[in-house]
């Protein structure tokens, strides 16, 4: 069973894992695919360019046609909504609780109430600092307490998915640290990787936060970096694989490894033909509570659930953006 064989809706359709997955989905032959998102004044719009698709919306525009007429764009087999604002330092509570939960919530009603399939991007940042575990298979979704506005605003629609008894008939994703093409526009959200490209190409070597704990050294701190490429495969497989299209609950996604931020600097000099030139500095104190000095992603309910298509490996993924994307300074599709 496939999900993927009439009109599918992609929000944040022209953000970082947004166009990724609708360039998967034109990989695939589908067309019929409507995006919404917000274009403001960054060049996120660029994104759109190589991309196949019957139209786009304004996301707020979409919401507003929605509310008075639910059939107003026809009727989708699949729905997946990326869009939200993902800035962990975004400040506005009020902003966060209405753009990524109450719309979370109005979508999945009315994707439910017409039999088509909801995936939904959750996040890691509701583990906050993994004390509580990273576990996608603890249904004790209240222990977690997110570090940021960003991460409960996320948490607050996987506690109200549970609530309602959504959580077997819809997927909340968990993306880890997702890096490659399609993130320019990302600001300081951007990866390291794509940051790190644009300081080793303007000074030759690459800046890292000081660790502030004594139990990590300088640079040692871990994240599980996920290349976007696999980031779509394993999203799309909830909708497009008959047993993934089965499948309900929060799933993380992620490589399965933790490498340090060191390892990565590394990959970047390695893809460029360079030594490594590494200096540390402080890590601003706004950041210092809510740093995540450790994930992992567990991705064996994710394994369990079908998925058998094999990670890419860091080194792999990191020369692939690097030589293909950021060196030829061009986007998924072109």
């Amino acid at each position: 069973m496939s999900h993927l064989d009439g009109r599918i809706l992609v929000t944040g359709g022209a953000g970082f894992i947004g166009s990724a997955l609708v360039w998967a989905l034109n990989q695939r032959g589908h067309r019929d695919i409507v995006i919404t998102d917000l274009l403001g004044t960054d060049e996120k719009w660029r994104n759109l360019t190589p991309l196949r698709f019957a139209d786009y919306v304004q996301a707020d525009v979409f919401r507003r046609e929605l509310q008075r007429h639910p059939e107003a764009f026809g009727r989708f087999s699949a729905v997946f909504h990326l869009g939200a604002c993902s800035a962990t330092t975004e400040k506005d509570a009020g902003y966060l609780a209405d753009n990524n939960y109450a719309v979370t919530k109005e979508l999945a009603a009315w994707a439910l109430a017409r039999d088509a399939r909801f995936v939904y991007a959750s996040s890691a940042a509701t583990y906050g600092d993994g004390t509580q575990g990273m576990d996608d298979r603890d249904e004790n979704l209240h222990r977690l307490r997110p570090l940021n506005m960003y991460g409960y605003s996320k948490h607050l629609f996987d506690l109200h998915a549970q609530r309602e008894g959504w959580l077997n008939r819809i997927v909340g994703v968990k993306y880890f640290n997702v890096f490659g093409p399609n993130e320019d526009h990302k600001a300081d959200m951007r990866s390291l990787v794509n940051k790190a490209y644009r300081q080793i190409e303007a000074t030759g070597g690459v800046q890292l936060f000081r660790s502030h704990r004594p139990d990590y050294r300088d640079g040692e701190q871990m994240r599980d970096f996920l290349y976007v490429k696999d980031a779509v495969e394993m999203t799309l497989h909830f909708a497009g694989d008959p047993a993934g299209a089965k499948a309900g609950g929060l799933f993380n996604l992620g490589s399965g490894e933790a490498n340090t931020w060191l390892t990565l600097a590394g990959a970047i000099f390695a893809a460029l033909g360079r030594a490594p030139n590494i200096t540390f500095i402080d890590m601003p104190e706004a950041l210092r509570g809510k740093y995540q000095y450790y994930t992992k992603a567990d991705i064996g309910k994710l394994r369990a659930s079908g998925y058998s298509r094999k990670v890419t490996p860091l080194s792999e993924a990191v020369g692939d953006y690097v030589s293909n994307y950021l060196a030829k300074d061009c986007r998924l599709g072109d």
